[in-house]
């Protein structure tokens, strides 16, 4: 289907293109709170925790713990319907924060509450697969 809408990537906006620009070059970032030091995400302007608009970029480690998924078994829009099925997921980032995300590269069966995963990028997307031993952080998947 040429031409159809995609949405599954992001439509950056003047702020979140610092994110998007780092994901694309396999660097997942978060935001950390000089006020109180939280680290959170999705990308804000301010602390979600202490409303302090002090807060810089951070480079997160890519390290997560899976905390809970959901398999989708049907999704009509573009491109998800040709995914299908797929995982769905919040995962526990190492340095705090909470993100949903999709676990790729795992057959849902092999998946538990605090399954150690890392980040890879697809089109410049943050998503997360099972940690491997002496993988290369921040690849891409195809």
């Amino acid at each position: 289907m040429s031409g159809a809408p995609r949405y599954d990537l992001p439509e950056p906006d003047a702020f979140t293109r610092t994110y998007w620009e780092a994901a694309a070059q396999g660097r997942l970032l978060i935001r950390r709170c000089g006020a109180c030091a939280r680290a959170h995400h999705y990308p804000r302007e301010f602390c979600p925790h202490c409303w302090s608009d002090d807060v810089t970029w951070q480079e997160a480690s890519g390290r997560a713990t899976l905390y809970t998924w959901s398999v989708v078994h049907r999704n009509d829009l573009p491109p998800f319907r040709e995914r299908t099925p797929y995982v769905a997921a919040v995962v526990d980032l190492a340095e705090g924060p909470r993100m949903m995300t999709e676990v790729v590269e795992c057959g849902e069966g092999e998946l538990r509450a605090g399954t150690e995963l890392e980040v890879a990028f697809r089109d410049g997307v943050p998503v997360f697969r099972t940690r491997r031993a002496k993988a290369h952080q921040g690849s891409k998947v195809h």
